[in-house]
């Protein structure tokens, strides 16, 4: 018996890490990916304009410890989305 959730996308479940055009970059679980928007769930941001943290550390810690879900669920239009990588990738 397989997943309910094939038309979610390869990613729903797997923890991901968006870069988007501005300065954001985002963690959280993936719920649905497609040309439209990207749709995470347990999500945190950091912001390179006004985090003292640099990304690469903020990403750091995240491989190491995980991260903090400050956002029950964010839903990003995908014109805004850069990359998208499997939070494990990084490791």
């Amino acid at each position: 018996m397989g997943t309910f959730h094939d038309d979610l996308g390869e990613l729903h479940g797997i923890t991901i890490v968006l870069d988007t055009v501005d300065t954001r970059t985002i963690i959280g679980r993936c719920h649905e990916e497609n040309d439209v928007h990207v749709v995470l769930h347990d999500a945190d941001i950091h912001d390179s304009a006004s985090d003292d943290a640099p990304v690469e550390e903020y990403l750091s810690r995240a491989v190491k410890f995980g991260h903090w879900a400050r956002h029950s669920t964010l839903v990003i239009p995908r014109e805004q989305v850069t990359t998208i990588r499997r939070l494990g990738e990084l490791a």
